[in-house]
């Protein structure tokens, strides 16, 4: 028999040869996207190594107190016992404290830790994307692989560098939002794989650690007390451990995944109260009396749709975006976040056959969005940046998938160069842009006078803006400039005591002692017992030779400060002047003794 004439398999071999193409590719993106993203986050942020730090709580977290600077056993007493500026957060603290140990108060070493905290957030975040978009998709060929490896990469970075996690990254007194981001994320990614694992040792010791690494987080700030929430939605959709019929929710395994629960939710519930407990001693707390309920909801109303919009078009960012002083809660700015928040709710929920991930996501940033929607109102802010910085994962999870969607259409069972070209450039561009805006954004937190100059003329109706802008001026000796700004806070907010007492520093420096006395008895007015004023004023009266009543505010100064040297050191001088000399050196000792105490510090 004649035998038949070999064939060549071109098309088994090309096959091959792809596979093992793509298969390089995968291996070599693996490596690249990690180092891509910690490049990007780092170019982008990299003006805030030559930030300072800021009038805005950095003075009194860091260059005004003691407590934090080591971490002995009293630093660390101190920081795991402190509700300091309304705040608990020991693990934050102790990062503080290594900075303190390596750079003393030198600023660059701060920034240059708040950014190594939020480059590592931004890889974790990486990997977390990736789970996530492998959840939705679960297609482990090497094409599907490279297509969501790209996509969490741009989840990544769009999140890494948006504009809304410079307040985050630049302010060293919110570093408490990276480091608890940090225990966040690694929390997440342990649940996931807890999740995954059906061997009941290795389900509990992966739950273990998510458990361990949320306290950690909530030890840092509690930014992530909705957590749980988030969870109990991930275990519906994508992780599908769960149903939400009532029959899926209340079965043996719906219950299982509930007890699951319980330990966040307790973690959560305590770190809850000692918010409240924080907020409340530093009297940040409104009462429902002043601010009602209506108020209240509609702010949250307007938080919601506030990021949402700043996520697309992050223009127009401010320090401060203070609650207005009349809050009308039937303004056209809150009825309409509250129609557009209720459209998309509903339209979410009618579309989570289809799109269970929108609904998803919904509920997620809804969930750690809530501590700071306002129902329980602390602060003068309505919103901040700040608070997008965990709240918002989910929608750079969205787009990433979008990108994801996207590469899978197909042309002729081809896909489709056109569609993926103008994806992935578009994709680009995007980040150009978000990078730019992040940069000059990190520069407006350079120093306090740029912070609150840009505040200033983002919201020029805010007093606080005013009154810090003010001080910086007059710190640098634009004394009449500062004067403007103080008198613009009083305008807007009239029984704003500060801007009252520093007005009156202003005047005196400026030679306006008719003026100064006016603002500082304006001041002690709205309140008694603030000692500055007391003392200011104490000041202005013994200059012109009022002595007794200068004693007098000396006297309420001590009385409400007891550790004020100068006022002691003012009020035994007047007194000696008035021949009472045993109680002048009462008084003189008595600073001398405060000075000691406070340089051994």
């Amino acid at each position: 028999m004649k035998p038949k004439p070999w064939k060549r398999d071109t098309g088994s071999r090309r096959d091959s040869t792809v596979a093992s193409g793509r298969g390089n590719t995968l291996q070599i993106f693996r490596f690249a996207a990690p180092v891509l993203i910690v490049l990007g986050t780092s170019m982008a942020f990299l003006p805030i190594l030559q930030n300072g730090f800021v009038g805005w709580d950095d003075e009194g977290n860091l260059l005004r107190n003691p407590h934090y600077r080591g971490l002995n056993w009293e630093h660390l007493r101190w920081m795991f016992g402190t509700f300091y500026y309304t705040n608990y957060r020991p693990i934050t603290w102790i990062t503080y404290g290594f900075d303190y140990l390596l750079w003393g108060v030198e600023p660059f070493g701060y920034h240059l830790t708040s950014l190594l905290f939020h480059v590592v957030n931004a890889v974790l975040f990486y990997f977390l994307a990736f789970r996530l978009l492998l959840l939705v998709w679960p297609d482990n060929s090497p094409r599907s692989q490279i297509g969501s490896r790209v996509a969490a990469a741009f989840s990544a970075l769009f999140f890494a560098i948006h504009p809304l996690r410079v307040e985050s990254v630049a302010w060293v007194s919110a570093r408490n939002d990276v480091v608890a981001g940090l225990f966040l994320l690694l929390t997440v990614i342990c649940y996931l794989r807890a999740a995954d694992i059906n061997a009941e040792s290795r389900h509990r010791l992966w739950l273990g650690a998510s458990i361990a690494l949320y306290a950690l987080s909530l030890l840092s700030k509690g930014m992530g007390i909705g957590l749980p929430i988030v969870f109990l939605a991930l275990d519906v959709y994508p992780l599908r451990r769960m149903g939400i019929v009532p029959r899926d929710l209340l079965g043996q395994k719906g219950r299982k995944v509930w007890l699951e629960k319980l330990p966040f939710f307790a973690l959560a519930l305590g770190a809850g109260v000692l918010a409240l407990i924080g907020k409340q001693q530093g009297g940040l707390v409104a009462p429902l009396e002043r601010y009602g309920l209506v108020e209240r909801v509609m702010q949250s109303m307007y938080g919601l749709g506030f990021y949402v919009r700043k996520t697309i078009v992050p223009v127009g960012l401010s320090p401060l975006y203070e609650l207005p002083r009349t809050f009308n809660p039937w303004d056209w700015p809150f009825i309409l976040s509250g129609v557009t928040v209720l459209a998309l709710t509903i339209g979410l929920v009618i579309a989570r056959r289809h799109w269970p991930a929108g609904l998803t996501n919904w509920i997620c940033y809804g969930a750690m969005l809530a501590p700071f929607l306002g129902i329980v109102q602390f602060g003068p802010q309505m919103v901040a940046d700040r608070y997008s910085y965990h709240s918002c994962l989910g929608w750079a999870i969205l787009l990433g998938g979008a990108i994801l969607y996207s590469s899978r259409f197909r042309s002729g069972n081809r896909p489709s160069a056109a569609v993926i070209t103008l994806v992935v450039g578009l994709g680009v561009i995007s980040l150009f842009g978000l990078g730019r805006l992040t940069w000059k954004q990190a520069r407006v937190w350079g120093d306090t006078e740029s912070l609150w100059k840009h505040a200033v003329a983002i919201s020029p109706q805010s007093s606080i803006a005013h009154y810090n802008y003010g001080n910086a001026l007059e710190r640098r000796g634009e004394i009449d400039e500062a004067i403007k700004h103080y008198h613009e806070a009083i305008r807007t907010t009239p029984a704003y005591i500060r801007a009252h007492n520093n007005l009156g520093i202003a005047l005196e420096r400026r030679g306006d002692l008719e003026g100064a006395v006016e603002h500082y008895r304006q001041a002690l007015r709205l309140d008694p017992t603030l000692a500055e004023a007391h003392y200011n004023l104490g000041s202005v009266l013994a200059r012109r030779g009022e002595l007794d009543q200068a004693i007098l505010h000396f006297r309420e100064t001590v009385r409400w400060q007891p550790q004020f040297a100068e006022a002691h050191e003012s009020l035994g001088r007047a007194l000696a002047l008035q021949g009472k000399q045993a109680e002048a050196i009462e008084h003189m000792e008595r600073a001398v003794e405060i000075l000691r105490l406070r340089s051994r510090e």
